[in-house]
Order: C-alpha cells, then structure tokens, then sequence
C-alpha cells in the first residue's frame, strides 16, 4: 500500500523474491474483528437505546491495515479484487450490514490468495455479493405468473468476474475471426446460467424451510453469522430445467433437484475458460503494476495462471509473484508504463512513508467521496458494480488517448477532483486527517504525522525537499527541475533569527511534502 524506509531495507536485505515470500506467509489481518471490537466500544459508550451506525468502521479498518498491517501484500491484493469483485456499501443494501462486508474483505484475503476456483465459489455465494447482484432468493421460473430467474448476478459473473465480453488470445488480444471480435457470451448464456443461481439463500437453523428462504430464519431464529456465512441451495426454489451456457450443459434435473451440483458445473466451466486468465490476470497487473502491460507481458501471466509449474490452474498466489517479478515491472518506466495512481492509494502511501499514527489507533478517516473537498473516493463506496473506474477506460482528449493507451483512474480525474486533492492533502500535511478527538485536553485530527525528523534539517531547504523526495518518492531521484523548484519555494519561507522560529520551519516542512504529494510524479506510479 505504499513503501516504508523499513519496507524498503527488508527488500534491499534479503531481495525481491524472499520478501514475496515473506509477505506471502505472514497470517492475514482480520477486518471483522476490527469491526467488531469497534462496533462494541461504540455501543458501549452510546446512550442507551440509542441508534448507532456503524458502516464508516469498516472504512476505518481498511485504513488502519492498509497504514499499519504487517500483511502488506495481502492486503494490497484485497484492494485488487475489491475493484474487480465489487460490492459497495453506497446501496443501503450491502451497507447495512457493515460486520458481513468487514467479513467479505477477510474472504478477498484469504481467498484471493488462494486458487481462483474457490474464490470465485465464495465471491458467488457470499450474502453481500447476494444482496448486492439480486441472487439471494433468486426463484426459479413460474409459468403461471410470468416469473422468470433474475439474470443480473448470471451477467455480471461472466461479463466482470471471469471471461469478459469477447473471446481473448493469450495476450490479452481479442481474437478474430474474419477480422472481427468473437462474442464471448450471449442471451441464450446468460439466460441458461441465471437458472443455476436460483434457490440460494441464507444459511439458516432449519435451511430446507421455505421461511429461511425468504426471511432467513425459521419460528424467529436465524443464524448470527448469515450475513457472510456462505448461501445454501434450497431445492424447492431451484430451476430442474436444462441449463445451457458456453456449451456446458446441466442436464434435468428430475429425480433430486441438486443447486450445488448445477454450481459446480457452472463454476467448473467458468474457471477453466481460457479467457480468464488473460482477462483477469491483465486486471492484476494494472491494478498492481502498469495500466498498458504489454502482450509479452500478459501471455506470461495467462501461461502461469494456466499452470503454476505444478500442473495447478488459477493458483493465485504464483501469478502475483509472476506479475511483481516480471522483468516488465520492475524494468526502467518508459512514456507508456506506470499508472495514475487512485486517490486512496496516494493516502496510504503518504501515510505510510511518513509515519503517520492515530492517536485512537481506530484510524478514524471516514467518508472521502466528495472530491471537491476530500479524496473523491472511499474504500468499498464504488458507485457501481463497475468499480470507481473501468479498467479499459480512455481518458478523450489526451496525449494518451492519441496513442490508444488505457489510463483507468484518469475516470475519476477532472477539475474538481484535481483541485479538491491539492486542498484536501494542504490539510492534511498542516492538520492531520480525519475526524478530530479531544484528548488529555487537545483537539485534533484522529491521524497526525510526526514532522521531528524533518524539521531537524528545515533550516537546509535542499536537504529537507532531499529528504521528503527520497520518502515519497523511492523508486526515483527527484527530477531535476522539479527539485530546483521546491527548493526555491521552500527556502523563499523564511526562518528568522529570532521570535516564531518553529513556526516556519513547520511551514518549510509543510511545503515540502505539499509540493511533492501534488506533483505529477508522486501522483504517477512508475
């Protein structure tokens, strides 16, 4: 989520593939258990059958393990695919239940790191996924009543989760035939897969029971858990009909109605489409690496995902190691490599290289949506199932869009945005972030940077705009002009001899870290 000066001398010590490593064995932080202990600290202090809201706790988790999480990996990969398998808590929907959607982020992470088949298993049969794409308490068809399965969870898993749109080569490339694009899916597909996704609902005391079904419990017992324990079939409200899509077909089911049967079939075909590993494993490298990976660059990330050495398919732990271990991604940035990175992700990366500490430690951030005033994005608040951004997405206008060049986060860049950040990090660096607490008699923001280091060499302007560079911006020395610039604009704030002293060397320092936190290369992921 951004490097730390200790982060970056593990790596120097011990080198790339033993820090992969590393990272890949330390045990996952837990969200639900933040949330749960947050959630009871709140109720606790609230009044007495007052109405507590909880939903902006889960937001504090994410900032909390994405600043302070020893898991550092694990935990970027669990924002990869928040953005690939979205649910958002911006429909009431999923955002009224805030413990099961701490719960679905400790599923990305332990899931995500495992093998896709079985991610893809608990993404579809996670309640809030449910909720969220309308197939908790999918029925099957009704002649008499015109009823038909609801289509829009059978879609979306084809056209966001798995095979994407249209049929892909190796690298990515869209196949062709007669010089035209290959539909990976259509109605018919769509239509015959909706009726495997019907008769799942909640997990339940008594499953098989028609009110557990339809309200989750039975006699007004229901499962504590039910949020983000995974749905069960119920045979009664599943389709028995013929299920075909991507020329798999389920047969009748006559003799015993089985949803779990027609799961697996369907989840079997899907995983092993060879469009997913170029689909989804193109998505991982923009999301971790570069928005333009070559062809090369995909193939062998759709070759791994394919095989993990070990005859293993979709093992997800060897294509990360593939895809941060690529000579492309750690080769010297050309005009076309890097990425814009997203307003989240600069946060954590400054909160991350400058120390910064919550004086709760309950990393109190909060809603960042506006982005004229903050970062115009929260975690788990995207505006639809498509994310923030989509990941083909081609900003008009633009030097990169004459070159044909993706450039996904510029979706969320305008103006507004552009201004809102510069304002929204000037307060940042000067007072902290986050809600303000009082304690031991101070009011201030929940999350402060400790300066001490910094403001030990402000009375060198080179040296401080040295030292802030070389932490927000390690994988390059400064370019020149830009260093000159900052320097002058730094060593214009006087220090005085005598009288307010600190004061500007506080304000050097602001300066400092301002200037670099708004440049293009700070902002851009090389």
């Amino acid at each position: 989520m951004g490097p730390t000066e200790a982060d970056i001398g593990r790596v120097v010590s011990i080198g790339y593939r033993a820090w992969l490593d590393e990272q890949l064995a330390r045990p996952a932080t837990s969200h639900r258990t933040y949330w749960e202990a947050r959630d009871a600290a709140i109720r606790a202090a609230a009044a007495p059958g007052a109405m507590v809201d909880t939903r902006d706790q889960v937001i504090e988790s994410f900032w909390k393990q994405a600043v302070t999480g020893e898991d550092q990996l694990r935990q970027r990969m669990v924002w990869a695919l928040a953005q690939i398998f979205v649910i958002s808590m911006a429909d009431d929907t999923v955002g009224n239940n805030p413990r099961a959607v701490a719960a679905w982020l400790d599923m990305l992470g332990d899931k995500g790191l495992g093998n896709y088949r079985e991610l893809l298993e608990s993404v579809s049969l996670h309640p809030m996924m449910g909720v969220y794409l309308s197939h908790l308490r999918n029925q099957k068809a009704d002649p008499r009543s015109g009823r038909v399965p609801d289509e829009n969870y059978a879609r979306e898993v084809m056209q966001l989760f798995s095979i994407g749109l249209v049929e892909l080569n190796e690298d990515g490339s869209p196949r062709l035939v007669g010089g035209n694009t290959v539909d990976t899916y259509g109605s018919a597909d769509v239509s015959g897969i909706a009726r495997v996704f019907t008769g799942w609902s909640w997990t339940c005391p008594d499953g098989p029971d028609n009110n557990c079904f339809s309200q989750g419990n039975v006699g007004g017992v229901s499962d504590p858990d039910r949020s983000f324990k995974p749905m069960i079939g119920y045979a009664q409200y599943h389709s028995p009909e013929a299920k075909s899509f991507l020329g798999t077909t389920i047969p009748a089911q006559t003799a015993r109605i089985d949803p779990e049967a027609s799961l697996r079939v369907a989840l079997d075909t899907l995983a092993n489409h060879p469009n997913v590993g170029p689909f989804i494993g193109r998505q991982l490298i923009q999301r971790l690496v570069t928005s333009n990976p070559s062809p090369a660059y995909v193939r062998d990330i759709s070759r791994v995902w394919a095989n993990n050495g070990s005859g293993v398919r979709g093992d997800l732990k060897a294509v990360v190691r593939a895809i941060l271990l690529h000579p492309e991604a750690r080769a010297a940035s050309t005009d076309s490599s890097g990425k814009l990175r997203e307003p989240v992700l600069r946060m954590t990366a400054m909160l991350r290289a400058l120390g910064a500490s919550s004086d709760t430690g309950w990393w109190r951030v909060g809603n960042t949506d506006n982005p004229g005033t903050s970062l115009g994005q929260t975690p788990m608040r995207s505006p639809s199932v498509f994310n923030h951004y989509r990941p083909g997405y081609v900003a008009p206008g633009t030097a990169s869009a004459a070159r044909g060049l993706a450039a996904p986060e510029l979706q969320i860049a305008h103006e507004t945005s552009a201004a809102g950040y510069v304002n929204f990090m000037r307060d940042a660096v000067s007072q902290g972030v986050g809600a303000s607490n009082t304690i031991a008699g101070v009011t201030r923001r929940d999350i402060q940077i400790d300066w001490t280091a910094e403001l030990a060499v402000a009375t060198d302007a080179a040296a401080l705009v040295d030292r802030v560079f070389g932490k927000l911006l390690p994988h390059a020395p400064p370019p020149a002009a830009l260093r000159s610039e900052i320097v002058a604009a730094v060593g214009a704030i006087v220090v005085p001899t005598t009288g307010s002293t600190a004061t500007a060397l506080r304000n050097r320092v602001h300066a400092a870290v301002l200037l670099t936190l708004v440049s293009p290369e700070f902002q851009v992921q090389r």
